[in-house]
């Protein structure tokens, strides 16, 4: 019998990846998705698809049962929306995750591999950032999806539920998101790069540096961390590559012409993840070098 494995947000940038290697894997994999940001041009064919809205516990529940594992990557996932709209990215960050931990719970399911975020550091004095500092998030999706870790512990602590919290760092590669709220810079980059239009870059983008990590890594890291033994009590854990680049550098690597844009509120100057307890817990160490996953992408999108 196939091991059931549920992952929220399946039809989006991040989910759809960890489907593809589910079902590699043999699988039997349920997604859940309300087409908000994914699309269906990305569902797998050999997976098993429910349109459906996490923040309706009535609704998802039911598609639990007898689920082995639950990768919850469905988030509404972008700083400036949740600026704008806090209640709404609210309603799906939090309560949507509450209720993946309750059908989790109750479906007794092995293991709920939660994608966390970078975010909730914020702005802190010392690089590289270390699992064990205290978050200091600058704007409301950053509070919510450190939220989701703290209920994800509280689960592991109170319900004896296996979880883990696994905090991605500026993913980037395939099937991204280019265009409305929740394009990410590279996604931007490249639209305007094809379009022949100018990169848009905003005043503070030769000191705000990232550091950038390709989806590849992010699904290894997230299929080690199901499998792992070594994790499941709610430890919060840094995927990222320990390498960062100005938002100015990645333009660079990209080519073409640039513009400045007016500053945004709400995001931190800069991410650098120490990456040592992904490498201890779950022997995970990033792969694709952010020149090669640029210049794959470069090819994907048929720029020279």
């Amino acid at each position: 019998m196939k091991t059931k494995v549920i992952v929220t947000g399946g039809a989006g940038f991040i989910g759809s990846h960890v489907v593809d290697a589910l079902v590699a894997q043999g699988c039997e994999v349920h997604v859940i998705d309300d087409f908000s940001t994914g699309k269906e041009e990305n569902l797998n064919p050999k997976g098993i698809f429910h349109h459906a809205d996490i923040r309706n516990f009535k609704a998802i529940a039911p598609l639990f049962k007898n689920a082995a594992y639950v990768f919850h990557v469905a988030a509404n996932a972008r700083i400036q929306p949740s600026i704008i709209d806090p209640i709404s990215s609210n309603e799906s960050n939090i309560t949507g995750t509450l209720n993946v931990l309750v059908a989790s719970r109750d479906a007794k399911v092995k293991k709920v591999i939660y994608s966390a975020s970078s975010s909730a550091y914020g702005t802190q004095k010392i690089m590289p950032l270390r699992e064990d500092m205290v978050p200091n998030p600058k704007n409301p999706y950053a509070i919510q999806k450190w939220v989701g870790e703290i209920y994800c512990k509280n689960f592991s602590d109170l319900y004896n539920v296996p979880t883990v919290s696994l905090r991605y760092f500026n993913v980037y590669g395939s099937r991204q998101l280019a265009e409305g709220a929740y394009a990410t810079v590279i996604g931007i980059f490249l639209r305007e790069r094809k379009a022949s239009r100018p990169m848009p870059i905003v005043k503070d983008g030769r000191v705000k540096r990232r550091d950038y990590t390709h989806v590849s890594d992010i699904v290894r890291g997230n299929m080690l961390a199901m499998k792992s033994k070594h994790v499941g009590r709610g430890e919060v854990i840094n995927f990222g590559t320990g390498a960062n680049y100005s938002v100015v550098e990645v333009a660079k690597y990209i080519g073409g012409p640039i513009m400045f844009i007016p500053k945004r509120l709400g995001e931190a100057k800069e991410t650098l993840a120490d990456n040592k307890k992904a490498k201890r817990l779950l022997g995970w160490k990033p792969l694709v070098r952010f020149e090669d996953g640029i210049a794959d992408l470069k090819k994907l999108h048929n720029l020279s």
